[in-house]
């Protein structure tokens, strides 16, 4: 076997370098016209993508040797107008595969196909997948088709399409610059809290080396109106939006993600990484926190506008794939088990100078909807860690406690011809509680009732039934074998429009599941307004309630609380509905998953950094891990940097 060449490392090479390497490697008959830095990837453009598409071995050998991603695309040229191509594709694929719709995404050259039996689209080892890219030209992504249909799914793919050409340029003046030649030898590692730190609430972490600039999570804290405590301290002198090579983004929730497309208002023109399910549920989640802030005269950081130009930009990974995000960074993001494709952040720093990993919010348990979040990792000298329950009586009762509590509590009220009224986040909590609702009552154990559902927990639902390899391996099962979609129950009416809320409210003994789950807007506040007053009915918060919210003020015991009333005045509405805190349902660790999750992280690190917990929890845990463990901990303050490493 010949041996092959060593290419110099990216430092020492050009584009060029790689280009002619790359020339040399793949067949010459498959005609390539341009080869592109496109993003973490280098796109490699031919006129006759079949011929590589069955020679994958050949881009292994390459991809071994020159340490980056290779994508290979069909040149524009050679591809079918997309009506034909559609024509074509369902042609080749057998009607048994059940195809329920074909898109295409023109910036990456795929041609994609959802169907209800993906298998029969891609064939045996392939050959109908090689046909359509042989007929076509366009590279087919399969996947598919969800038991639901997702609007914002949808509206993202349509907007991606019409924006084909922006997002070329995008991807290619993000791929020039993280494959820039180094300016300074690889060595200062610092990372700035910028937010979340000795609170809950708008999380930020800047982290810089001599290179290069990234920043973990943009949130906001939706507890406060004070921008100065509502928002991360982006006005630090060490951040420049100028010299941020990307945005990675743990999860959807707003206290991670709300902030971002602020920084394309300011003019941010990079990219923000997360995993795929993320992306949907974090666009989902901005646009209706313009919606809400709308409604309730608030006047946004930002707009509509500046949402969609965070979509053009985000570049969707998987988890376990290692990607390029700048000259001396790599970054992997893993399961957190938190909500749907929440990650963890693992940054590769230098050739194995340091390893950073940032838990954001996660849960070290197995739930009804997801798996409990990864705890090895190849290399870890910094982990930044939550704290929300890490106090030291923060011990959460077991899922399947706290399962019958809501029970006990959902049967003692309707017993009393009350109503249960759950606020819950429209994602995580929302489908978690219905899995428990269903499944609960199929077996005889929940008094029947009706469960009316309102707010995005429907959309946020479809979303998860895009995802299914995301969810718990139950949960998964039963929707791609069983063909049961437990989202679907014939116990759950979705309210699809504010018109039939009195009737729910008086009507029969039911359930009413609506967002926000802080009492924070949303439909959640019309039901609270009118089934506050009656000791009959019940309130059971589920999720974590941020200080200042209305969720914690009426957990901790408020009597009184002013609200505008149907005809848009002020009045006064008295809470004397029953109130109950079930955490066992909570997406976060408690002190022992905490405190487990570090104790048995693979490798053990170097240094941990305490976060995203109320002051005096973060004091707690963090003193209690030094002491158990060994390991120097830290508490920052918010504008506080950290020296991880000084060469």
């Amino acid at each position: 076997m010949r041996k092959q060449k060593t290419v110099a490392p990216s430092s020492e090479r050009d584009k060029i370098e790689i280009s002619q390497y790359i020339l040399e490697h793949v067949p010459k008959q498959a005609e390539v016209t341009r080869i592109e830095y496109e993003g973490p990837a280098l796109a490699v453009y031919t006129k006759k993508p079949e011929i590589l598409a069955g020679q994958s071995s050949v881009i292994a050998d390459i991809v071994n040797v020159i340490r980056k991603r290779i994508v290979i695309r069909s040149d524009p040229s050679v591809r079918l107008p997309e009506k034909d191509a559609k024509r074509a594709a369902r042609e080749i694929i057998s009607p048994e595969a059940e195809v329920t719709d074909i898109n295409f995404d023109p910036s990456l050259g795929e041609i994609i196909i959802e169907a209800k039996k993906p298998g029969l689209v891609i064939g045996r080892n392939g050959t109908v997948l090689h046909e359509i890219i042989k007929q076509t030209k366009w590279r087919p992504r399969v996947l598919r088709s969800p038991p639901l249909r997702s609007k914002i799914v949808a509206h993202m793919r349509h907007y991606l399409h019409s924006e084909s050409k922006e997002r070329e340029r995008i991807l290619r003046t993000i791929g020039e610059r993280i494959f820039r030649p180094n300016t300074y030898d690889v060595g200062d590692v610092r990372i700035t809290a910028l937010g979340g730190v000795q609170e809950v609430g708008r999380s930020a972490f800047l982290v810089q080396t001599r290179e290069s600039s990234v920043l973990l999570d943009c949130g906001i804290n939706p507890g406060s109106l004070k921008p100065f405590e509502a928002f991360p301290r982006l006005d630090i002198p060490g951040f420049e939006l100028d010299s941020l090579d990307a945005v990675v983004i743990t999860h959807a929730h707003l206290d991670h993600c709300g902030l971002v497309p602020f920084l394309y208002k300011y003019g941010y023109d990079g990219p923000v990484y997360c995993s795929a399910p993320t992306s949907n549920l974090m666009t989902l989640l901005q646009l209706d926190y313009l919606d809400v802030a709308s409604k309730q005269g608030v006047i946004p950081p930002y707009d509509q506008k500046n949402v969609r130009e965070c979509v053009l930009h985000t570049i969707p990974l998987r988890y376990g794939v290692v990607t390029d995000i700048a000259p001396d960074i790599r970054l992997t993001l893993h399961n957190a088990g938190h909500i749907l494709g929440s990650s963890i952040i693992h940054l590769h720093i230098g050739e194995g100078l340091h390893n950073i990993v940032y838990t954001g919010d996660y849960k070290y348990a197995r739930t009804m909807l997801l798996e409990a979040a990864t705890a090895e990792f190849p290399r870890v000298e910094t982990l930044i860690t939550e704290s929300t329950y890490g106090g030291a009586d923060d011990i959460m009762p077991s899922r399947v406690e706290a399962e019958k509590r809501l029970t006990a509590v959902i049967n003692e009220t309707l017993e009393h011809k009350g109503k249960v009224l759950i606020p819950v986040p429209a994602v995580g909590r929302a489908q978690e509680i219905m899995l428990v609702i269903d499944g609960y009552m199929r077996r005889g154990l929940m008094k029947e009732a009706p469960v009316f559902i309102e707010g995005m927990i429907s959309e946020a639902t479809a979303i998860h039934t895009a995802y299914p390899e995301h969810l718990s391996r139950e949960v998964r099962y039963s929707i791609l074998h069983d063909g049961v979609n437990p989202f679907q129950s014939d116990y759950f009416t979705i309210v699809e429009h504010p018109s039939v809320r009195q009737e729910i409210m008086d009507g029969e003994p039911c359930i009413v599941m609506a967002t926000s789950g802080m009492l924070e807007g949303g439909p959640v506040i019309e039901y609270f307004k009118s089934l506050a007053e009656d000791s009959r009915n019940t309130v059971i918060f589920v999720s974590y309630q941020i200080e200042g919210t209305l969720g914690r003020r009426v957990q901790k015991g408020l009597t009184e609380v002013t609200m505008i009333n149907s005809e848009g005045k002020l009045g006064v509405v008295k809470v004397g509905l029953r109130v109950e805190s079930i955490e066992g349902f909570s997406g976060h660790s408690d002190r022992r998953q905490i405190i487990n999750y570090i104790t048995r992280l693979k490798p053990r690190p170097e240094r941990v950094i305490v976060c995203h917990g109320e002051r005096a929890k973060c004091l707690s845990i963090a003193n209690f891990i030094q002491r158990r463990c060994g390991v120097r901990t830290f508490v920052p303050a918010v504008m506080e940097t950290f020296r991880l490493l000084s060469v």
